[in-house]
């Protein structure tokens, strides 16, 4: 893996990479084992990147929705 900042993007390649060594080598039992916790550790990153993203559109999804009543109410 490398030790870049975490980005969704590069943590999907990485993941990509992974599974195409694991599909395409005859690997050792250690080594397989090493991809797949690698695997396993960068999906738990993107999910929590995802869900922070899914709560920053709720929030602005919410503030959007507030804005939009208020200002239905001052056209009244």
């Amino acid at each position: 893996m490398s030790d870049k900042p975490f980005s969704l993007e590069n943590a999907i390649k990485d993941l990509e990479a992974i599974v195409n060594k694991m599909e395409s080598e005859t690997l050792p039992l250690e080594q397989a084992l090493a991809y797949f916790e690698q695997g396993v550790t960068l999906t738990k990153q993107c999910q929590q990147a995802l869900q922070q993203v899914e709560q920053k559109i709720e929030v602005i999804t919410n503030q959007l929705q507030t804005n939009a009543d208020t200002s239905q109410r001052d056209d009244e």
